[in-house]
């Protein structure tokens, strides 16, 4: 099941590229930290140089979604993320996803022992670390953490592999496999760095990121336990840098690109543990809509039946790496913008304010999804 992406370089995109290479960078000072960063706002956006520390008090800390793209050298990538969504035709044709789900005798008796024991217990382990800043100590030592449980809590299924991506600085993403008969990938992500925000602010990102995060640690739990058997190779992806600009999943998805691995779809869960509606949200832009089709069908059959929808906007999260790079991508949210967490990016992003019924309820959306996304 081969994906079969077209999109045509735009020659506004190709102007972006040939007027501000990535490779020429404008430094502000002497040190490593006053390093210029190109970052875009938009499709529209011809970019901007900014410090890191501007990423997070000039964008973050005021809720602008940005991408970094100095270190995108793919010209088909940027393209995409220069061409506006009614002009692009980047289309996903050659998947198609199921009409209902149909794999509920194998994953109910799974969801069933789902738990909020264990994400309680990790995310306040996440939210201890002073900020989870993907440029910082506490941000390295985070993900040193990350690692350790993920391996914890796989050591149960010798077949299941634990391995970290590196990036150009020190906090890496995780990545947790569990094989299948076939090599097709479906991903699940979230991104586990925090800002408070700025670099040196109290970030504990409770429910940005460390919701999401454990979200997916307690699927990834109960499949281990299970030996659950996909056909299709499972990923759990924990993303560094997001905050940054997606970092971390632009140069994840930018070498799952450059190897031709084949993603059937990927799901990403930025935040889930703050709801007052009490309903998992899908979001619609940047998504491959066959794949929102089915992604909205396994949250009636296994989380909660209603959902509510919204658009993000450009750069909100990490799916948008995965779109970007080809592959087709979904969003899944606690809630909808307007009544979403008002304490995120800010030292109030704190554990009192998590709903661990929300995080119960998209553990399992994750574990519906992929066990019926493992048979495509």
């Amino acid at each position: 099941m081969l994906s079969t992406f077209v999109l045509p370089l735009f020659l506004a995109s190709a102007s972006l590229v040939a007027a501000v290479p990535p490779q020429v960078r404008p430094y502000f000072g002497q040190g490593a930290n006053d390093e210029l960063r190109l970052i875009k706002t938009s499709e529209l956006d011809p970019g901007t140089w900014v410090t890191e520390e501007q990423k997070i008090t000039d964008y973050v800390a005021k809720d602008i979604h940005f991408i970094d793209i100095t270190d995108i050298k793919n010209e088909t990538t940027l393209a995409r993320l220069s061409t506006p969504q009614e002009v692009s035709t980047l289309e996903s044709r050659a998947i198609t996803y199921p009409s209902a789900i149909s794999h509920q005798t194998q994953a109910n008796p799974l969801i069933a022992q789902l738990t909020t024991t264990g994400p309680k217990t990790w995310m306040t382990a996440l939210t201890t670390f002073y900020n989870r800043y993907y440029r910082s100590t506490t941000g390295t030592q985070a993900g040193t953490y990350l690692l350790a449980l993920a391996k914890n809590l796989t050591a149960s299924n010798p077949a299941i592999v634990v391995s970290t991506f590196t990036h150009s600085f020190n906090q890496p993403s995780i990545i947790v496999k569990i094989p299948g008969t076939s090599p097709n990938l479906v991903i699940v992500g979230a991104h586990y760095d925090s800002t408070g925000g700025s670099s040196t602010a109290r970030g504990p990102g409770a429910d940005d990121n460390a919701s999401g995060t454990c979200t997916l640690l307690e699927a990834l739990r109960i499949l281990s336990l299970s030996r659950f058997a996909p056909k299709n190779t499972l990923e759990f992806h924990f993303y560094a840098g997001e905050e940054g600009g997606l970092l971390g999943s632009a140069a994840v998805f930018a070498n799952y690109a450059s190897a031709g691995k084949n993603v059937l779809a990927m799901v990403a869960q930025d935040m889930t543990g703050y709801s007052p509606s009490g309903k998992v949200s899908v979001y619609t832009d940047y998504a491959d809509a066959g794949l929102t089709g089915f992604v909205r069908k396994v949250v009636v059959g296994y989380a909660g039946g209603a959902y509510t929808t919204d658009k993000c906007g450009y750069g909100c999260s990490d799916h948008a790496s995965a779109f970007s790079n080809g592959f087709p991508a979904s969003y899944v949210c606690d809630e909808v913008i307007k009544t979403s967490s008002p304490y995120i990016h800010s030292p109030q992003d704190a554990l009192s304010t998590i709903d661990f019924t929300a995080v119960l309820r998209h553990s399992k959306f994750t574990v519906g999804f992929l066990v019926e996304a493992s048979y495509l």
